[in-house]
């Protein structure tokens, strides 16, 4: 069942506090070596690229510009995100320091290997689903 709380209730039985003050200075790159993040882009791209030259037509020139740009976009805005802190100190991993000391994330520390399959097991099978339509395309 739900009530309704009147103001003046809710005023007289809430506890007001300060908000916690943030002492330490937030990391915001995402630590994983550039390489990882240029696959990612490469292997979106390549998908693009693949269903334009398998499937071109004019009519789908500007819908493939805009995904392009959506996916520059949306790798481009989060590397500027991550230069904006003041001070901004943080460097990307590099590749031998993942692969010597793996990287620490939700359910514990993984190794080069393993982060690496997370990263692009997705734009992986995205080219690869790219690459079979357009060959079923062209056999059909």
């Amino acid at each position: 069942m739900s009530k309704h709380f009147t103001r003046e209730l809710v005023v007289q039985q809430a506890a007001i506090v300060e908000s916690p003050k943030v002492a330490h200075d937030a990391d915001r790159s995402f630590e994983l070596p550039k390489g990882l993040y240029f696959a990612t882009v490469g292997l979106y791209l390549g998908f693009l690229a693949v269903m334009a030259a398998g499937l071109s037509t004019p009519g789908l020139i500007i819908p493939m510009a805009i995904f392009a740009l959506f996916i520059v976009a949306g790798f481009g805005l989060p590397l500027i995100w991550t230069r904006l802190a003041p001070g901004h100190r943080a460097r990307n991993m590099s590749w031998d320091k993942l692969v010597s000391r793996g990287i620490s994330t939700h359910t514990g520390r993984v190794t080069a290997r393993d982060a690496a399959a997370q990263v692009l097991i997705l734009p992986v099978l995205i080219f690869g689903w790219g690459v079979a339509s357009v060959t079923i395309a062209a056999l059909v």
